[in-house]
């Protein structure tokens, strides 16, 4: 198992419903600090940065990380759609890594509107052209559809076509997703819900009612990213290993195949989960705590097949058993996932490492995976990216 890289400090501030949290710079700002504060490390030691985010203006990073001081390193903005942020951790993770530095700063923010995600532009091409190809040859284009609830829904009637899914299921994911949520001080939406109130609320597209689908969020979370050396000479005795990480982007499968599945990111994440799997030495069987990329329900059942968390097709047992919960066989999303804990784009991976992160370190109150030693995040982004990383005790 590889040690090269480790988290020595995370941070993350409450996430809060579109319009009703501070601006992203000030987010960003607090996120960062608390991961320094965490880490022991000040921030005049941090010799590179690397920020996420997909609303924003050319140098947001240095907006938000000018306060914590002007110290001339490196910062690189980074925009790769819902997986900045873990694409930032990707970058900080390198750098370590490779031995440029020993300390490298991942932050991920967002600052969103209330409604459906939509691009400002309208003079030139969208980044999801070739899917959007897809889905108009594969299911037809809905214009009227909120973009990405089309993607994910027409997902979720491919796979219920597939494999017989019932409704009932995917509803099942968003129950668990608010009963992990209600013991997550920092989710937004932590009351519990019942598969009835669900599949009640109303319908947006495909398999999808509104209660499935993550909402317009802001936030910010933060990590510390430090060399092995660098954690033996100053003592951290509490950090966490990246022991594997992987970023793929699209192969021909997401277009050629004629799978909405596929578009959505399944060939994306089966491709990173392997790599991380194999520099990690692990099997997908030996993962105590997963935090997935569930923006919509179909894409949990979809991961937990992508990821190898259950057999192809074996997603509804899988939810059905309760294996994807407290003493099942791996618990998913404790944090609440985008689905509860709420979805800022550029925020979001380093907020799931952050949740990692605390259940290795024993540290997650409530909500803590008793004996969690590996620990797997998974963040998609369509246009695309897909970043997966293994973390280890």
């Amino acid at each position: 198992m590889k040690d090269s890289a480790r988290i020595a400090g995370v941070g993350m501030v409450p996430f809060t419903k579109a319009g009703r949290s501070p601006a992203y710079d000030a987010m960003g700002a607090e996120a960062a600090r608390l991961a320094l504060q965490d880490a022991g490390i000040d921030y005049t030691q941090v010799q590179q940065a690397y920020v996420g985010f997909v609303i924003g203006d050319t140098t947001s990073g240095q907006q938000a990380l000018y306060p914590l001081g002007l110290s001339g390193i490196p910062i690189v903005n980074v925009n790769n759609a819902c997986s900045s942020g873990s694409t930032a951790l990707f970058l900080a993770r390198q750098a370590v890594a490779s031995g440029t530095v020993d300390v490298a700063l991942a932050l991920g923010f967002e600052q969103m509107l209330a409604g459906p995600l939509a691009s400002p532009y309208t003079d030139r091409p969208g980044v999801n052209g070739k899917l959007n190809e897809m889905v108009t040859r594969t299911v037809g284009w809905h214009e009227k559809a909120p973009l990405a609830a089309q993607y994910f829904g027409n997902a979720g009637l491919e796979y219920q076509r597939k494999y017989g899914t019932a409704d009932a299921t995917f509803a099942m994911i968003s129950v668990k997703s608010r009963a992990h949520a209600a013991r997550n001080p920092l989710a937004v939406f932590r009351e519990p819900t019942t598969v009835e109130e669900v599949l009640a609320s109303p319908r947006i597209h495909g398999t999808l009612t509104r209660l499935q689908c993550c909402p317009p969020t802001c936030g910010a979370a933060a990590a510390v990213v430090v060399s092995a050396d660098f954690a033996r000479r100053h003592a951290l005795h509490r950090s966490v290993a990246i022991a594997g990480q992987a970023l793929t982007t699209d192969a021909a499968a997401s277009f050629e195949a004629g799978s909405m599945i596929a578009g959505v990111g399944a060939d994306m994440t089966r491709r990173a989960a392997l790599q991380a799997y194999a520099q990690a030495g692990i099997g997908a069987d030996e993962l105590d705590v997963v935090e997935l990329h569930d923006c919509f329900t179909p894409n949990e059942i979809i991961s937990y097949e992508a990821l190898g968390l259950c057999p192809e097709g074996g997603a509804e047992k899988f939810v059905l058993d309760g294996d994807n919960t407290y003493g099942g066989k791996v618990v998913t999303n404790p944090s609440g996932g985008l689905l509860s804990k709420g979805h800022p784009l550029g925020a979001t991976g380093l907020a799931q490492t952050a949740e990692i992160v605390w259940h290795l370190r024993g540290d997650a109150g409530e909500r803590q995976v008793p004996g969690a030693r590996l620990g797997l995040q998974h963040n998609v982004g369509l246009g695309g990216a897909c970043v997966v990383t293994v973390f280890a005790r």
